[in-house]
């Protein structure tokens, strides 16, 4: 049972800033680290470099919960790289319609030179 309050647990719960701040585990920076690492990219290796000595670690104390973990990184980096393909789709489609609307502007200007020699 724990020794807090009922109004006390609220701001025990993720997200929630509490009065005191509890001191992090090492698993919990590990993991904030290898989370930081896979956000770039070119960081993958290390980010699963980082992430498997975690893993190892929790294996010993808890291998259904390192099962799970690692399920949940799977899916985490899936997720990132799919954001990331994404974004550079996205990135091309904006130059793309940046140079179409420059070449339509183009098009009008000789459209009009033509016009005017006529």
């Amino acid at each position: 049972m724990s020794d807090q309050s009922p109004t006390d647990q609220s701001t025990d719960t993720p997200g929630n800033s509490a009065a005191e701040p509890r001191e992090k585990s090492l698993l919990e920076v590990t993991l904030s680290g290898a989370i930081s690492l896979a956000k770039n990219g070119k960081n993958y290796d290390q980010a699963t470099e980082q992430f498997e000595a975690l893993l190892a670690q929790l294996k010993k104390e808890s291998p259904e919960s390192a099962t799970l973990l690692n399920q949940l990184w799977k899916e985490y980096i899936s997720v990132q790289r799919s954001a990331m393909f994404y974004e550079s789709l996205s990135d091309a489609e904006a130059g793309l319609s940046e140079k179409m609307a420059q070449s339509n502007i183009q098009l009008k200007q000789n459209y009009m030179r033509l016009i005017q020699e006529q």
